[in-house]
């Protein structure tokens, strides 16, 4: 156990709210003016973690802290001798089966070498064969149109094996994917190269909450905004206007960009996914001695 004096721990509370705030600050000015943002929306809209909570700061387990009392209100948290600090055995209790599950499935993915070249074609089957006012951004327009995009997707080898990128393809799209995931078979299909599998470790830090430590879940969600910028300048739509210039994945040179980015984010992900399995294997490990 390290202990942590009032002085230290709120220091680095105070770091981590800064360096979130960055992205929660405009996030919730852009919400008070009623402006969507087609990019960074998604990291707080399909992501559940609300603002408050991406700003609140947990030391995670094996940490102390002097004269804490604050830390009491909240869940799975603990009073000793020395100070307050994580109730393993409460948080275990509630939370074994998601612990056990998030432990299976970065590690099967840690095992399998990074599968690239998909170029992003999943956000173009989101919009294949769609009515102008059925496209999940229509207030952006299309590079190509509709025509053009829909062209592409015939032209494409589309190899998405990430289910929660699949169910959002629409129905004419979904024949043409060489796969067919489902929710039951997450474990066995999730590979490093991909990019929402990447944007998820996100999830999995702030399930895993108040276990992750904060520094943690900050580097994956920083990790996410990066994934999801990628993500929206190889989609169809054009973004110009808000900074974001294209990748163009239906030309060579933008597919050889695409890959390249990937790839770097699958090595980015890496010792992400890592830090995650060593909480849970962590954690689970403490329990399984008493």
């Amino acid at each position: 156990m390290e202990v942590l004096a009032r002085a230290e721990w709120q220091q680095l509370r105070e770091e981590h709210i800064a360096r979130m705030r960055r992205f929660t600050g405009p996030h919730q000015e852009r919400k008070l003016r009623k402006e969507k943002h087609p990019v960074m929306d998604f990291l707080f809209t399909y992501y559940s973690h609300r603002p408050v909570r991406l700003e609140r700061w947990h030391p995670g387990p094996g940490i102390v802290l002097e004269d804490a009392p604050e830390y009491l209100e909240f869940p799975h948290y603990k009073a000793t001798a020395d100070g307050v600090t994580l109730d393993v055995g409460s948080f275990v209790a509630q939370r074994e089966k998601t612990l056990e599950f998030v432990q299976a499935l970065l590690t099967a993915t840690l095992s399998r070498p990074a599968r690239l070249g998909c170029f992003g074609l999943h956000e173009w089957a989101m919009v294949y064969r769609q009515q102008p006012e059925e496209v999940r951004h229509n207030a952006w327009p299309l590079r190509l149109g509709s025509g053009g995009t829909d062209q592409v997707v015939e032209a494409s080898r589309i190899q998405c094996g990430h289910f929660d990128a699949f169910r959002f393809f629409t129905q004419p799209a979904r024949p043409r994917n060489t796969l067919q995931p489902t929710r039951e078979d997450q474990i066995a299909n999730e590979q490093p190269g991909c990019l929402h599998a990447n944007m998820d470790l996100f999830k999995w830090a702030y399930k895993l909450e108040p276990a992750t430590p904060s520094d943690l879940v900050a580097d994956c969600f920083e990790l996410a905004a990066d994934v999801r910028e990628l993500d929206m300048r190889a989609s169809p739509y054009d973004l110009a206007k808000l900074g974001y210039e294209p990748v163009r994945i239906e030309s060579a040179e933008g597919r050889s960009e695409y890959v390249r980015r990937q790839a770097e984010f699958a090595e980015r992900a890496r010792s992400l996914r890592e830090r995650l399995v060593f909480v849970c294997r962590s954690i689970l490990a403490v329990t399984s001695l008493r």
